[in-house]
């Protein structure tokens, strides 16, 4: 994945994309976002794999922008979940302190 991660930030810089408006970045991510849940409701799984790749890819280039890479807002998400409590309710985790 890293070896990935780099080729994207390569591709990014060599556009400079890297220099780019982070809120626009933003919108892309949220494009990706609709593409996804589009291909969930429509069950399409090769679309679906896209949909998930381009989404990191975007999110990869929107930390890239404001100074940060993947691994370590990854590394942030995991530590504030890696302990999480809770159950999952109608198929969905709830963490404890919203039960």
């Amino acid at each position: 994945m890293d070896r990935l991660v780099k080729l994207v930030e390569k591709w990014s810089k060599d556009k400079d994309l890297d220099k780019a408006e982070p809120s626009k970045q933003f919108l892309k991510v949220i494009e990706e976002i609709g593409e996804v849940a589009d291909a969930l409701a429509k069950n399409k799984p090769e679309e679906l794999k896209g949909g998930i790749g381009d989404v990191v890819v975007t999110l990869i280039i929107l930390a890239q922008q404001n100074g940060l890479t993947l691994e370590e807002c990854l590394e942030t998400a995991y530590n504030e979940i890696a302990d999480r409590k809770g159950e999952m309710i109608k198929g969905v985790f709830v963490k404890e302190e919203d039960l």
